[in-house]
């Protein structure tokens, strides 16, 4: 067992946070808006760590206090979403392609100011990151509490008033307007939550990875969190969830199969570096064939519906 978590650890840490980040753009979508700014707001929280561990709070034990990580976590959530309102107000009075054109552009400022930013490292970023674990599977304590934290959270928003504004805005705003729900404030509140969300994962994945530099959030890693949301259910937490973690992991499973020997070369090569042509043959054909995604609210309706009218065998 020891030896698995050693070998995989750092896979299974990976997916966690990959379910996190799902779960951040699964909250504008919420509200019917296809926003892909979720990697924008990951970068910034992880340079906000960076810079805050290694100019800011150094130390001289051999481990980040446990402390100032959580103090990291706080400043990029409070960060990412008080920039998540700025940008939110003006930017989600478009809709659609329009909006997750400008939710695009947004993600690409931000990259172009860290690469010619002193304080960002430019280019080749900021390294050596003090890390607040000795070894990698250890951040699953910081981090599967905050998935289990982040999906009771949603499963109860669901339930409750401000869900149901989010749902009715989905299904139809103009209803939703007339039935004296403001669609634009709740609109916002989804895109900041998701800001949020979005700056915390960044700031413990700074620590994670030791390194953090302006690929951390491109337009490819948009396309990977959508691809996760789409084919995993944009109906239900769940799906990214479970989307988040499988293309978190597929990367490394194409390569695993890319080095299988006698493969021919050129789709070894599709394997290592098409997976964005590969995410894309996805979202198509899973929007053609689970237009809803694999998880939907009606699965588990159907599911407790078969269980209540079970025939029981005679004793």
């Amino acid at each position: 067992m020891a030896d698995f978590f050693n070998t995989y650890g750092p896979l299974i840490v990976s997916m966690v946070l990959g379910a996190l980040l799902g779960l951040s753009l699964y909250l504008p979508l919420m509200t019917g808006q296809l926003s892909l700014a979720s990697p924008g707001f990951y970068a910034l929280g992880g340079y906000i760590a960076a810079i805050l561990s290694t100019q800011v709070f150094p130390s001289s034990d051999s481990l980040f206090p446990i402390h100032l990580l959580l103090l990291e976590m706080l400043i990029a959530a409070f960060v990412s979403g008080l920039l998540g309102l700025l940008v939110g107000i003006p930017a989600l009075r478009l809709r659609g392609i329009y909006l997750a054109i400008a939710t695009i552009a947004f993600v690409e400022i931000l990259r172009v100011i860290s690469l010619n930013l002193e304080i960002t490292g430019g280019a080749v970023g900021i390294f050596a990151i003090p890390q607040p674990f000795a070894t990698p599977i250890e951040y699953l304590w910081v981090a599967l509490p905050l998935l289990l934290i982040t999906m009771v959270i949603l499963y109860r928003l669901e339930r409750i008033r401000v869900g149901r504004a989010f749902i009715a805005i989905r299904e139809d705003e103009l209803a939703a307007g007339a039935m004296g729900i403001n669609p634009t404030y709740y609109k916002v509140l989804a895109f900041t939550l998701g800001a949020i969300l979005a700056g915390i994962v960044g700031a413990l994945s700074g620590h994670f990875l030791n390194t953090w530099n302006a690929r951390q959030g491109t337009f490819d890693a948009s396309i990977v969190y959508l691809t996760s949301v789409l084919i995993g259910g944009s109906r239900t937490f769940v799906g990214p969830v479970l989307g988040g973690m499988v293309f978190t992991a597929l990367p490394e499973i194409l390569r695993a199969i890319a080095d299988t020997p006698n493969l021919p070369l050129w789709l070894a090569q599709f394997l290592r570096d098409g997976r964005l042509i590969f995410f894309g043959l996805l979202i198509i054909l899973g929007t053609i064939f689970f237009p809803q995604g694999l998880v939907t609210p009606d699965l588990f309706k159907r599911r407790q519906h078969s269980l209540k009218h079970e025939i029981k065998p005679d004793p």
